[in-house]
């Protein structure tokens, strides 16, 4: 296991700065995921790390050993860092079976026959390609041929881990089987891993800690659970979660949170602040009752969206719409009145100016 630390990088593709003064240390054998949109630089900070783009300015250490420093003059290329590395593009050699391309790297290293046959076997078994090892990247689909690439990182057992989008052309039921093969391989090499994604589900499920990025920016890090229930601003709370969080602009009065056509808690430190304030709330977290009940608010029904274990329900009250989620395939009406009820614990509070969260995670 290798720790990773990125120093004062900063990237620039003309005059567009696409990392700036990115800082960054990730402990031995830690799975850390860089999520955020397109453009954020999540992409460009793995091929930093990889030798494939050279940073402006800047230090990057892979264990004890230095393998960028501008000021130093110090440049390692990709093929001595010691890494194992995967794009959304397969890179795989067309004149070669499925097991060779798997294997290359592996009699290069010099390892027994031994040795390169029972890794083969587990890559294959891994990514369900047992019965293609002797087949050629034409005669595979796009999906087979990226478990083609993740098993040939799979078989390679390096000590650090480069993933960039490795799930991306896969369809729902083999993405979501492979993020449990992904977690496993982590978890018996012990390799420091890098994931860059802009898939929130595969960040929750996979990742020990997240970084969330947007304009080459880092916006928030932290534990899958802290990202989700603490979101640092707005731009996170938003980015994160599905369905999206509700979130409702209001004024502080009388301890509470009036938006018009709803009433929200506040927290007990917020109520003489005076002015106006941004509440979130996720979907799942608030309560919803078919009947009636006592300090309950009323709203209607607008959509109904069941998804199979869930039920996504648009609702709406007055000109107010928000989203509620609830456990179960669920059939309404439109129109049907529900009661909803926030739970105090469960909301975020932002500045509308800063838009930072005013009780982030502690």
């Amino acid at each position: 296991m290798e720790q990773i630390r990125l120093s004062g990088i900063v990237k620039s593709y003309g005059k567009i700065e696409v990392v700036k003064n990115l800082d960054l240390t990730i402990a031995p054998g830690e799975f850390l995921t860089i999520l955020g949109p397109s453009g954020c630089g999540k992409t460009t900070t793995l091929r930093m790390i990889a030798g494939l783009e050279e940073p402006d300015q800047g230090v990057i250490e892979l264990g004890d050993r230095v393998v960028f420093s501008r000021n130093d003059g110090v440049v390692l290329p990709p093929e001595v860092r010691g890494l194992g590395l995967i794009f959304q593009s397969y890179a795989l050699w067309p004149h070669m079976t499925v097991a060779k391309n798997i294997t290359l790297a592996l009699k290069e290293q010099r390892l027994s026959k031994s040795e390169i046959e029972a890794r083969l076997k587990t890559a294959l078994e891994l990514v369900q390609l047992e019965d293609f090892a002797k087949r050629y990247p034409s005669e595979l689909s796009g999906g087979q041929q990226q478990r083609v690439a993740v098993a040939r990182l799979i078989a390679l057992r390096p000590s650090i881990l480069l993933m960039d989008e490795p799930l991306s052309n896969l369809d729902a039921k083999l993405r979501t089987e492979m993020r449990v093969g992904l977690k496993r391989l982590h978890r018996d090499l012990e390799a420091t891993t890098v994931y860059v994604t802009h898939d929130q589900i595969e960040a929750l499920t996979l990742s020990d800690r997240i970084i969330i990025m947007n304009e080459g920016v880092i916006m928030q890090e932290g534990t899958p659970f802290d990202i989700y229930h603490h979101p640092a601003n707005l731009f996170v709370a938003e980015f994160i979660g599905d369905p999206k969080i509700n979130l409702f602009t209001g004024a502080i009065k009388a301890g509470k949170l009036d938006c018009g056509d709803l009433t929200l808690p506040l927290a007990d430190e917020f109520a003489d602040r005076g002015g106006e304030m941004i509440v979130a709330a996720r979907p799942e977290k608030i309560a919803v009752s078919y009947k009636a009940k006592r300090g309950w608010q009323q709203v209607a029904v607008e959509i109904v969206q069941p998804t199979g274990a869930d039920t996504i329900i648009q609702v709406k009250v007055g000109d107010t719409h928000l989203t509620l989620l609830q456990s179960g395939f669920i059939t309404l009406d439109e129109g049907a009145p529900l009661w909803i009820d926030f739970d105090l614990s469960a909301l975020n509070f932002f500045d509308p100016k800063t838009t930072k969260n005013l009780r982030p995670a502690s």
